[in-house]
Formats: structure tokens, sequence, C-alpha cells
């Protein structure tokens, strides 16, 4: 609420209410024991004053002495003016309520998703298979990442540019969920190709920290650029290489036969060049042979790559002890009113 709706609304009850007071700030909180010391005081008061008060001899016979309610008008003046006093005890307490806003930022990283769809990534050792487990972990990662540029390519026999560096993480999780197996034509696994294309994108970013994320389940078989030499121009360029080897050795099931039964095939990895490259990019290798591998290694880089997150808190603060001081001064001037006329002077039997 802004002063201007306070001075126009501070003629309301709605501001001693339990619900509106508990809602405030309070800048003098010790001040508001004084304020529940006031009814003792007009307690302590009160007896005295009935008891060594001075008090007028009425000589009249004892059935004609009857109380009347209206000697308790004679208490209003001293109520005013425990209000008045309760009023300025709150406002010395200084009731505000505070609006804190908070403004977040980071020197991002810049990130490049680099993913196999090549036909092998159909082998069903995952679940779904290969390529739908490596997107569904890939999705979870960019949902966890703040003010990154993230870019993602794809390769098999070629390699494509699916996605610049980008902080538009729902149009990169859309792209993730159209990457198929018919993406790209040529087949095989063109893994230099693929680091060099990522590279290609990073090589103009300012970021203090650049990595590309490696993931596939084979030997370089493809594509026209060794895989050791790609990893050498990244490394030039400061970027660091996290590999993924993905995938079981031995019999894995691939596809279903004429009865629909599952088909097994022969697997086998090359880990050298994977290990090779994460080498040259000062990164790390990992090798995944499930669902729930692949989801904790994500985990870790996720957590290796993290930039320090920064913040500016603001502080809107408003202060409302000005509507109890008019609640003081209206109290203060009924109880001079008071003061002046019969109230205080009507008898007590």
């Amino acid at each position: 609420m802004d002063n201007l709706e306070t001075s126009v609304n501070w003629f309301s009850l709605h501001w001693f209410e339990p619900s509106t007071l508990s809602a405030f700030d309070w800048e003098n909180r010790i001040m508001l024991l004084l304020a529940l010391l006031l009814p003792i005081v007009f307690i302590i008061k009160w007896i005295v004053s009935k008891s060594v008060g001075q008090k007028l001899p009425v000589a009249l016979p004892k059935e004609q002495i009857k109380w009347s309610p209206l000697v308790m008008l004679r208490h209003l003046p001293g109520l005013f003016m425990l209000l008045a006093l309760g009023c300025i005890i709150i406002a010395l307490a200084r009731p505000q309520k505070t609006n804190e806003k908070v403004e977040q930022w980071t020197e991002g990283i810049d990130i490049m998703l680099v993913i196999d769809i090549s036909e092998s990534m159909q082998i069903e050792d995952f679940k779904p298979n290969r390529l739908e487990a490596a997107k569904e972990v890939a999705e979870n990662f960019i949902g966890g990442r703040f003010q990154d540029r993230i870019g993602i390519v794809v390769f098999s026999g070629d390699a494509y540019s699916l996605s610049p560096l980008t902080t538009d993480y729902d149009l990169l999780k859309a792209h993730l969920e159209d990457i198929d197996f018919d993406m790209i034509q040529n087949r095989g696994t063109a893994i230099g190709s693929a680091l060099a294309v990522a590279t290609n994108r990073m090589r103009e970013s300012e970021a203090p920290s650049k990595v590309i994320i490696l993931l596939s389940d084979g030997e370089n078989t493809a594509g026209n650029i060794d895989p050791v030499t790609a990893a050498e121009l990244a490394d030039a360029y400061n970027i660091k290489i996290y590999t993924i080897a993905v995938g079981k050795e031995g019999r894995v099931p691939f596809g279903k036969d004429f009865f629909g039964q599952p088909k097994y095939i022969e697997n086998s990895l090359d880990e050298t060049t994977l290990r090779k490259i994460a080498e040259i990019g000062h990164g790390k290798f990992f090798r995944v042979s499930n669902n729930q591998a692949l989801e904790e290694v994500f985990k870790r880089i996720d957590t290796y790559e993290k930039a320090e997150i920064k913040e500016n808190r603001y502080k809107d603060t408003n202060d409302f002890y000005q509507v109890y001081l008019k609640w003081a001064i209206l109290f203060f001037l009924i109880w001079l009113l008071l003061k002046s006329t019969f109230v205080s002077n009507v008898l007590q039997d």
C-alpha cells in the first residue's frame, strides 16, 4: 500500500485488526511491550483512585442510593487517553511492510551437446533405446541450467548443427524432441566432424567457460576430420570436452524378429578414441551401460560446470507509523473534549 492510499484510508478499524498488526515488520519491537503494560497501568490507577480518591459525603436514606450505568461514563476520558498512548507506542514501534526484490545473474557457461544419432543408437540396452535415453537426460540437464547458453549438434555419417548457442531452453527442448534417426541420410559415425562443427559454433564465444559434451556409442567411421585433430582444434579455443560412451559389451537387444521377439546382436565399443578426446580437451571420459548411469553422469557434469550465481537485493520499505499517530491525535482530542464536560464529573455511589 503506497503513502497516498494510506493517507486516504487511515480512518478505518482495519488498522487495529490482529491480522493487520501481525503482518507488519516492527523496527522497534521492544516498544510493543509498553503497549501490553498500558491496560495494567490503567487498572492499577482505577484501583488506587477508588481506594484513596476524594469522595463527597452525601446524607441520603439507604433505599434511595441506587447504582446507575451512567457512572461508568466517568471512565471514558481515561479510556481515550489509554487509546491515545497505545497508538503512540505502536507508532514508536515503527510498523513497516517490506517488499524484497532479488536480481540474479551469472557469467554463463557456453555448452554444446553433441549427440550421436547413428543407426547403432537404436540398440535397446537402454530403455526405450540409446537415443531416447540420451534425449531424456539431455532435456533434464538443460532444465537445470541458469542463464547458460546451450547448443545442439547431431551426427551420424555427417554432422549437423541443430541449434546455435541460446538461452531459449524451451526451444532447445523442442529441438531435442524432434531428433530422430532420419535427420541425416549418410550412415556412419563422424565424431571428428561433429567436434569440428561444435567448435565452429563456439570459436567466437567470450564466455569464461566453454564446454562440449560428446555422447556416442561407436568409433569414428565417417567424416573427413580425424577426431584427435578436431579435439586439438577445440583445445586451441580453450574448450573443455567431456566424452560419454554409451552401451553394453556383448549381446544386446536390437529390434524384433517376425514373431515379435527381441533380436540380439554382438556389440563392442572402442573407448580409446573417446578417452583420448577427453584427455586432449582437459575433461573427463565416462562409460555408461544403463539409463541410471547416464543420468548420474549428466548430474556430475552439471556440478562440475556451475557458474557462480550473483544477486542484488533491493528492499522497498513502507512505514505506517503515521496512521497510528493520526489515531493518537484523534483519541487525544476526544479526551480533551470529554475532560472539559460533565462526563468526568459523573458521580459514583
